[in-house]
């Protein structure tokens, strides 16, 4: 053996892109039957390879330009939104995406930054899946970069995330509307930031109207489980209450089946309302459940088309910005007349 490395396989580019030979053919070679999205991972695949690829094929750039979408939770429950509302937008124009799932690995990131401006990107969009700030993927890169969701801990990076001090302000502001006053919060994980802005924003509006909680519970999670054990707890310290603030939309169904197992009426004895509007769970409750919505799907495209700008030569703005978002009023918190 001479030590000569061989050149990369078909085979190889479908390990790496996890599909199978025959997909990476059909991507390469542009059939119909391949979704752009695998398209996009395979080409990234061979890229990274260096498997040589022709100038005109499905990887080359367009005359729109050319961006990546860089996540870390491709399957997550506030990625998925943000990237379909981003592909969305740039799919309209003639901009190219490339897709990139680091897993949460910092050095799998890293490696796909460097993938991507070697690619000749455009532009980059960071999605993650937390509101805490993160470190930057780089400093001084020399395309614009965009933090969604997930700000960067730089000021000087443009990052766009959820307004969860407005969401916390708003989701008690219902429950007042609709006459509750004893009122009790089951809190998320304290640690995180989304729970700490959740918490500022009621306590604000709490405090405007004159009132004080009934009820905080310690430290929580984002589970179902941790709203049924703070909700029997609640209940069995004989606690009045006539509203139940749930940090999430998990915790908010623990919470409904609590009250349904204690043969307490939803909402005619409490009210029971969530945080994010997630349909794999509020269409399942009964009743069916109120929550915030945080737009993900409009951040994502608001985030595309700042990129957009950019592309041609708008500066984006240093600082965080944030996404509004609004109530999604259901059962759990509408009695019908």
């Amino acid at each position: 053996m001479n030590g000569k490395p061989r050149p990369p396989r078909l085979a190889d580019i479908a390990r790496l892109a996890e599909v199978s030979i025959a997909t990476v053919s059909k991507a390469i070679n542009g059939k119909d039957r391949v979704s752009q999205a695998t398209r996009r991972r395979v080409i990234l695949a061979a890229e990274q390879l260096a498997y040589p690829l022709a100038d005109e094929g499905p990887g080359a750039a367009t005359p729109g330009g050319t961006v990546g979408l860089l996540t870390s939770d491709l399957e997550g429950r506030f990625s998925l939104p943000i990237l379909k509302g981003a592909e969305d937008t740039f799919g309209s124009g003639s901009v190219s995406v490339f897709l990139c799932n680091a897993r949460g690995d910092a050095i799998r990131e890293r490696h796909y930054v460097s993938a991507l401006l070697g690619r000749k990107v455009d532009a980059i969009m960071v999605v993650g899946s937390r509101t805490d700030a993160r470190l930057p993927v780089g400093q001084n890169l020399p395309v614009p970069v965009i933090y969604v969701y997930t700000p960067s801990s730089d000021p000087a990076d443009c990052s766009l995330t959820t307004d969860n001090v407005e969401a916390g302000r708003l989701a008690t502001q219902h429950l007042l509307d609709i006459g509750r006053r004893r009122i009790a919060y089951i809190t998320g994980p304290h640690q995180q930031q989304a729970a700490r802005d959740r918490a500022r924003g009621v306590a604000e509006v709490m405090q405007r109207a004159g009132l004080a909680l009934e009820v905080v519970t310690p430290q929580g999670e984002w589970s179902e489980h941790w709203g049924r054990i703070a909700c029997a707890n609640m209940l069995d310290r004989g606690y009045q209450i006539d509203a139940v603030l749930c940090d999430s939309d998990q915790i908010a169904r623990g919470a409904l089946d609590t009250f349904r197992e204690r043969g307490i009426a939803v909402p005619r004895d409490v009210a029971v309302i969530g945080f994010d509007n997630w349909d794999t769970i509020v269409d399942g409750t009964h009743p069916k459940l109120t929550s915030l919505d945080m737009q993900l799907d409009n951040m994502g495209r608001l985030a595309a088309q700042m990129l957009n700008a950019a592309i041609k030569g708008e500066p984006l703005q240093p600082g965080v910005m944030y996404q509004h978002c609004n109530v999604v009023v259901r059962g759990s918190t509408l009695i019908s007349i």
